[in-house]
């Protein structure tokens, strides 16, 4: 069979949008025919840069003389769990005469198919084309409109360099300052990361920001105003001639006490009124990183959970689109699909049914802008249906959030009348200002959202109706005070506000030029403002440096712990500030070829050479004073394995057992042994119960076990504190139930 033209689509969805754009066509094994073209598809990166143990056997144990290490040219192998779809579209290849590249319209999409068919050796003649929304007409004018996909070389060398370059940055650095470490007795990887030590650098200097506060007062004077019968509270404003501090607030106790007392009981004159009317559009649909920080906020959820709840959402569920997206806008063409989402929402989550029959699916919000869609459109529910009890709690939560966000999209903007008043208390001026609703229209669904950004209010704004005021109106100041305020340390981070602050890193880059270079980076990215990572990456990355013992949770802030404060304290500037992406992204520009991309790794090697040997030769990279087994008094080490909680355990594994729970960095006080209880026994052996808890899903119960465990197994349900002994744990008691208002729910 010949194939006049091969499609390779990035995701398998993707393919079946290009199927319908071509009229449809049958299902084969890993391919759709239709008619003389074939159209198949790969899942995400087939490929994967080889390790260095690849290259060489010896490179699998670690050892400082075999640093640096690099391969120029490298070489890629097929990741384990993509063989069978690569082998397959390398059949498709041999029977093709051209191929059509239909990976995602940015520089990793483009690398993805570039780098299968460079792995291929493909002679083919190949196009392009630039897909960013599965809607069946955006996917016809594209098909009617390939390149060539020469024209879009530069992008795949920028990925290609910036791949390779963070495997022989992340490698080579991460085992010189490992094996350093371990030669002074620390234990565990020191990881070191174009990316991830920077996110580590934020976190450790905002904490030292924060310890070495030093707090101050200034003092703000408030005055009580009663004018034609309304009683409103306004504030001083400052004059040149007022000493103040660089935020232009009063900082002499004397002179704010004065003012004071000069307004109060004096006659106060309206000097102006003004009076808008206002409105405020619905909150965009959410991207990846959007959602992951109001799940944050809302719901406790880390970054990484949210992604695995979407990616199930999205592929077990058929519910909801791309959900790795890092754009909060849809196509102009996406319109059209409104009534069938906002009827499948319906289905599935009942309880937005009232609200849904109040929307109006001709409202076309600012969402829908085609010339803001990137490489996909943000994340919104799709017009598959299921039913919501059968998710997850988790899974539900998600789904409400990502379905709120559309249907807000056909409610009238926010309307409301917003009065700002100057007011003359002799030589002195107060102002104030107020807003009252006009319409609610989309906060009908957002009304008890609390700390929602999207909802956030002026704290100076006034819940009262001025608009009745006119200039020239007079009154009394009945009474005006002078409070003494101190000044607060900038906020630890928390999960939500040091995702937000990932986006807009480049505000700490030092050099001015570079600072530039990072914000350019992102100036077709809605969403971005010079920052690091990508949405599909940095929430695996806060896990990584969470599971190394580099951060951990405080309450509901993120705080270095004393191994991430001594290994950010042992590493160069360079790689603790974002200044690194910022130079790599300035070079990347200029890349054009597979041999511009060798030139930027040669050069990249040259400086981890460089860092590799100042490892080598200074000395101290000691991280942690030794902390005795309260068992034996041998040294203790902290021991984290991905995706399990740190613990500490006794470097005696042979004869000492000791485990210690980790509080912060630093070995915690054992977990007190649960109580057996004299009242209650086990009516399967007599032996005592004990109260424990487990969970299911995210919420926690008690229930009542037997001490005999695990030779008696018998468990009981847990009623008011005391086995139920008639019966066992249900599983129905801990089942989600909706609360019926959805404002509250989401």
């Amino acid at each position: 069979m010949t194939i006049r033209r091969l499609f390779i689509a990035e995701k398998p969805d993707l393919a079946k949008a290009i199927r319908d754009g071509l009229g449809g066509g049958k299902s084969q094994d890993g391919y759709f025919q239709c008619g003389q073209d074939a159209v198949t598809w790969c899942f995400g990166h087939m490929l994967q840069l080889c390790d260095p143990e690849d290259y060489d056997a010896k490179y699998k144990k670690w050892n400082m003389a075999d640093l640096p290490f690099s391969h120029v040219p490298w070489k890629k192998k097929v990741a384990s769990d993509k063989k069978d779809q690569v082998k397959k579209i390398m059949a498709l290849l041999k029977q093709a005469r051209e191929v059509v590249h239909a990976g995602d319209p940015d520089d990793e999409g483009q690398l993805l198919i570039d780098e299968l068919l460079e792995f291929a050796k493909c002679t083919l003649p190949v196009k392009r084309v630039l897909i960013n929304d599965n809607n069946l007409k955006v996917v016809q004018k594209a098909l009617a409109n390939l390149r060539d996909n020469q024209e879009f070389a530069p992008l795949s060398a920028a990925a290609e360099a910036r791949s390779v370059g963070d495997q022989l940055y992340g490698y080579n650095l991460t085992r010189a300052y490992t094996l350093k470490a371990q030669n002074q007795g620390h234990q565990g990887v020191l990881s070191v990361g174009r990316v991830q030590t920077p996110i580590l650098g934020l976190v450790v200097r905002r904490c030292r920001l924060h310890a070495s506060h030093q707090k101050s007062f200034y003092y703000s004077v408030t005055g009580d105003f009663d004018i034609q019968g309304l009683n409103f509270n306004g504030r001083y404003l400052v004059k040149e001639s007022d000493t103040v501090d660089e935020k232009k607030r009063l900082t002499d106790e004397v002179q704010a006490k004065q003012i004071a007392q000069d307004a109060t009981g004096h006659t106060a004159i309206l000097a102006s009124v003004k009076t808008e009317a206002k409105q405020t559009p619905p909150p965009l649909p959410y991207n990846l990183l959007k959602l992951q920080t109001d799940a944050s906020r809302k719901f406790g959820m880390k970054p990484d959970q949210v992604k695995t709840i979407t990616q199930n959402l999205r592929e077990k569920y058929k519910l909801i689109t791309y959900n790795r997206s890092d754009c909060e806008y849809l196509s102009d063409e996406q319109h059209g699909d409104v009534p069938g989402v906002l009827a499948a929402i319906g289905q599935t989550a009942p309880i937005f049914a009232n609200l849904i029959g109040k929307s109006d699916p001709s409202i076309k919000s600012r969402a829908f802008n085609s010339a803001k869609v990137s490489a996909h459109h943000a994340i919104i529910p799709t017009e598959a249906t299921a039913d919501l009890n059968k998710l997850t709690d988790a899974e539900q939560k998600i789904y409400l959030l990502i379905a709120r966000a559309y249907i807000a999209q056909f409610f009238p903007n926010y309307c409301y009348d917003r009065t700002d008043i100057l007011i003359n208390v002799g030589k002195h001026q107060f102002t104030a200002s107020a807003e009252v609703p006009t319409r609610m229209g989309w906060k009908v669904l957002y009304k008890n959202d609390q700390d929602n950004e999207d909802l956030a209010q002026d704290d100076h704004i006034l819940a009262c109706d001025l608009r009745t005021l006119k200039q020239h109106d007079q009154g009394q100041c009945i009474k005006a005070i002078a409070e003494k305020k101190e000044t607060k340390p900038p906020a630890l981070y928390t999960i939500a506000t040091l995702l937000s602050d990932l986006t807009r890193v480049a505000k700490y880059v030092k050099d001015e030029r570079l600072r530039k270079t990072l914000v350019d980076k992102d100036k077709d990215k809605q969403g971005e403002h010079g920052g690091i990572g990508t949405p599909a990456t940095r929430d695996s990355i806060i896990k990584t440096l969470f599971d190394r013992g580099f951060l951990a949770e405080q309450g509901k802030s993120i705080v270095s712990t004393p191994i991430g404060e001594k290994l950010y304290d042992a590493l160069p500037d360079q790689a603790k500030y974002p200044d690194m992406t910022a130079i790599w992204h300035e070079q990347q520009k200029a890349l054009k070829t597979k041999q511009d991309v060798v030139g930027f790794v040669q050069n990249l090697m040259t400086y981890i050479g460089r860092e590799v040997d100042s490892v080598k030769q200074s000395g101290s990279v000691k991280l942690a004073d030794s902390v005795p087994c309260p068992k034996c008094a041998k040294p203790m080490n902290r021991i984290a394995i991905p995706g399990k909680q740190a613990f500490w355990g006794c470097s005696d594994r042979e004869s000492c057992k000791t485990t210690l729970p980790d509080a912060g960095g630093k070995p915690g006080q054992p977990k007190p042994k649960a109580a057996v209880s004299s009242q209650f026994k086990c009516q399967a052996c007599g032996s005592g119960l004990i109260r424990r808890t487990g969970k299911k899903g995210r919420k926690a119960y008690a229930f009542w076990g037997c001490s005999g465990y695990p030779a008696c197994k018998q468990s009981y349900e847990d009623k008011l504190g005391k086995p139920v002994i008639t019966g066992t744990p249900d599983d129905k008691n801990f089942s989600y139930n909706p609360v019926p208002d959805p404002s509250n729910l989401v």
